[in-house]
């Protein structure tokens, strides 16, 4: 499993997480199954996880567990799914009428799809520019480079790579399909090698990845669903942690943690009290330690926040 990607702030994640050792949890981002490990060491006979990811890579990680169910699904569709195994489960059918006990996201790419050059999501590699984590359809980020407006280049880039000079990166781009088809990783960094700043080549080559890697996967669109229907698939005091990798994601999770919402907008009852599903524990984000750090250097830009299930429906 560590292998295939270390799991980031783990025991500080558990610790928050588990608070019914015979609770039903959900890790709706398996990856390499290690936060799915951790849940289940802490759990007794009774407890469950029931374990989502859309990439099928991560379910060979499958524990040998009769305590874990596997979902090959999107996040996003949390809701429905607990509502299918509640059906389709006798055993677990009464118990998840009543909600999770805890969810667990953590959000980004694993390691192993880093290190797999084939999936092109990384400029360390010549390789295709795929970048889906589901590679059964959809469009890839050849389709973006070579398909995408300028404009809407721009605004990806700048929206969700917060890229420095977007405009310039877009506009090598297209004129460098103009003359064939960018179809590789090199392809890419070729094509925008004039913008890199001279002693920050993969820093900024990490923004542009970052950037077409969330279009391809509809990250954000999938983060603002899932958010929705997690809060509505707790019972009340249970638990949200989800671990960002970058400020984007992380703003929509606090500002949802908040008030309710993404954009930060706050809704309110008639009594002026703000209408939030959630409540935060942690006021602040756990960040990683020197030494996990030291020991994983895709944990540095790692932000655990935690949220637990309001009482609120209509008031508090």
């Amino acid at each position: 499993m560590s292998e295939y990607h270390t799991p980031v702030l783990l025991n500080e994640t558990l610790s928050f997480l588990v608070t019914n050792p015979s609770g039903i949890y959900a890790d709706v981002t398996f990856g390499g199954g290690g936060h799915t490990a951790g849940i289940l060491s802490r759990l007794n006979e009774d407890g469950h996880v029931i374990a989502f990811d859309r990439d099928a890579d991560a379910l060979e990680n499958k524990i040998d567990d009769p305590r874990l169910t596997m979902v090959r699904g999107d996040f996003r569709f949390i809701r429905n799914y607990i509502l299918q195994i509640a059906h389709d489960r006798e055993d677990l059918g009464e118990r998840l009428s009543g909600g999770l006990d805890g969810i667990l996201a953590d959000l980004g790419v694993s390691s192993h799809q880093f290190d797999t050059a084939e999936r092109g999501f990384s400029f360390r590699y010549d390789a295709p520019l795929d970048m889906r984590m589901n590679r059964e359809g959809g469009q890839t980020a050849e389709d973006v480079v070579n398909e995408y407006s300028q404009e809407d280049l721009e605004r990806i880039f700048r929206l969700y790579g917060e890229v420095e000079n977007p405009g310039k990166v877009s506009s090598l781009i297209v004129s460098a399909r103009s003359t064939g088809r960018i179809t590789t990783t090199g392809d890419l960094d070729k094509a925008i090698a004039a913008a890199l700043p001279k002693f920050a080549e993969h820093k900024y080559l990490a923004k542009v990845y970052q950037a077409l890697r969330i279009e391809v996967n509809h990250e954000m669109r999938s983060l603002e669903k899932f958010l929705g229907g997690a809060s509505a698939t707790l019972k009340e005091g249970g638990i949200l942690a989800v671990i960002t990798y970058h400020s984007l994601e992380d703003r929509m999770v606090k500002n949802f943690i908040k008030c309710g919402s993404i954009d930060g907008k706050e809704s309110k009852d008639v009594f002026g009290v703000t209408k939030a599903p959630l409540e935060p524990v942690n006021r602040k984000p756990v960040v990683p330690s020197e030494d996990e750090i030291s020991s994983n250097t895709r944990a540095r830009s790692a932000k655990l926040r935690v949220a637990r299930k309001t009482s609120f429906n209509g008031g508090r």
